[in-house]
Parts: C-alpha cells; structure tokens; sequence
C-alpha cells in the first residue's frame, strides 16, 4: 500500500468527542487517499488504563462506521519488540541508564537556576549521561544530545501546521524509553509500532505536535522511515483547555452515530448534512479530500 494510517487511542476509558475527532480525521485521510486505515491500542501506561475499554472503543468506532482494515495491535503484547529497539540504542551509545527519581531531576534543576516544568515536565539535566555514580539503575533514556548529530534543531513539515522545528536536547532533554517501573515508554512504542506496522501517514490530535520531533530523532538512530504527519484542531473543555477524560469528557453519546459524525466533521471545518451514516462518511471523505488530499 502506497497510504496506511492509523488510530491509536489509549484504553483509559471510552472514546469522547475529542478522541473521535482524531478517529474520524485518520480514517478519512485513508479513504481520501485509497489507503488502509488500522487501530492500534496504545496501553504502554498500563497504570492509566480501564479493564474493559479497548473492546468498548472498538465497538464505539463500529457504531460510527470506522472499522479497521486489519488485525487490532495492542502494545502491552510487543514488549519484546521494544526491547529489541532499546537493545539497538543501547549498542550505539544513544541510550543510558538513568538513577534519577523526579526529586532527584527537580533539585539539580534548581540548583542550575532551571526548574520551570515545560508542559508539565521537568527537562532532564542530564545528570546520568557519565555514569551512575554508585546508584541503582531505575529507567533508561535517550541520548538526545548524540542523537541529533550534525544539527540541533529537528525539522519537519506538518501537513496542517506547516514548517516546525524542535531543539530535543535543549527544550526537552533526555527522555524516558524505559520506566522505573519496568514499562516501556510511549515514545519508543509508537516508533517501533509504526514501523513494524508500514505506518506512512499519521493524523492526529494537535496536542501530540510536540512529540514529533522526539519520535523523528529515533525513527533515525533505529534506521526507520518517518511518515508524513497532519495534527487536527483539538476539542477544547468548559476550561479552554483540551478535552480529555482528565478534565471530565463524557464519553460519546452515539444514540445518533451521524450526529457524532457530523460534529465531529464540524471540528475538522467540514459541514456535512444530515444522512444515513455511510452517505455522511462518503460525503465528509469527499469534503476532506478537497481540503487535505495532496501528493503526500
């Protein structure tokens, strides 16, 4: 296939209006360009997710129409594949062990005068890149400083956003692949899964633009294509910020599946009128190939 895209929701409850935006916008990419559409459950953050809410969302996705073009992927069985990655990094110098807990990295960041969260975070200091000191290895990161090579700022092009451009080590530093607790990191999963599935083109929510460029810089160190990627306007709450199940998103009320539709067709700036629901999809990949299809 020359286009496969996915959707690759997180089982920390049913899907919300926000999350099938992102759904909708995925699949219609897929159909506009003739491609195949699959759902991969991400579930690496096993603390987060709800027993149960993988089947719900998948029959969530039925009742609307978008049914996968293959076998459903759920990442807490590929654990093996990720190690394999890590193991890759670990033999190029580009991955370390790393002692630090949270109070660990806020103090050392305070010391040096640094210790405004970005997005919530802390900036690893790059406290372990020489070495343990003495102390027990607890997760394992990136070396993003090694990883960048010849130039500090990653770019790439967003379908929707434009030009971006990303200094990893200096705005985000050296990030987790694998958890204290054993788990293997978003970041690392969603690189090797997108690659082992032939991923080409990935839509998704806007507030994911931030990981691109991590994901760029090891899509290069594990030798794997980078897709093409188109981030979608966002859902936001009462509270202007994004809607998410943290914030109190209901989940999707889908008594009337092409109202879903089209409310979320509305977000993407589509107007679709009222219809049964495969003439609604058929009419939104219509209005979505006008806007979006290109020679990507």
């Amino acid at each position: 296939m020359s286009y496969i895209g996915r959707f690759a929701p997180s089982p920390t409850g049913p899907l919300h209006a926000g999350s099938l935006v992102a759904a909708l916008a995925s699949w219609l990419d897929a159909r506009a360009h003739q491609g195949h559409w699959l759902v991969r459950i991400e579930d690496v953050d096993r603390e987060r997710c709800v027993p149960g809410a993988a089947p719900t969302i998948l029959e969530q996705l039925a009742r609307c129409g978008l049914h996968p073009d293959g076998v459903v992927v759920v990442q807490s069985r590929r654990d093996a594949l990720y190690q394999q990655a890590l193991d890759t990094l670990v033999a190029q110098g580009l991955a370390y062990p790393c002692a630090c807990t949270r109070s660990d990295i806020a103090q050392a960041l305070q010391a040096a005068g640094h210790d405004k969260p970005r997005h919530g975070e802390l900036i690893y200091p790059g406290t372990c890149r020489t070495g343990l000191h003495g102390r027990a290895a607890r997760a394992w990161r990136f070396r993003t400083d090694l990883a960048a090579r010849t130039e500090a700022r990653t770019h790439w092009t967003d379908h929707r956003l434009g030009p971006q451009a990303q200094d990893v080590s200096d705005q985000v530093g050296d990030f987790v692949l694998r958890r204290a607790d054993g788990w293997f990191a978003y970041q690392l999963a969603v690189v090797v899964d997108d690659a082992a599935q032939g991923i080409t083109h990935v839509v998704r929510g806007e507030d994911l633009a931030d990981n691109t460029a991590r994901q760029i810089l090891l899509q290069r160190a594990l030798n794997l294509p980078t897709p093409h990627y188109l981030h979608t306007p966002l859902v936001l709450g009462e509270n202007g910020e994004k809607l998410s199940k943290q914030n109190g998103a209901l989940p999707l009320d889908l008594q009337d599946p092409v109202h879903a539709i089209q409310l979320a067709a509305q977000v993407l700036s589509l107007t679709v009128p009222a219809t049964e629901l495969s003439e609604t999809l058929r009419i939104a990949t219509q209005l979505w190939a006008a806007r979006w299809r290109s020679d990507r």
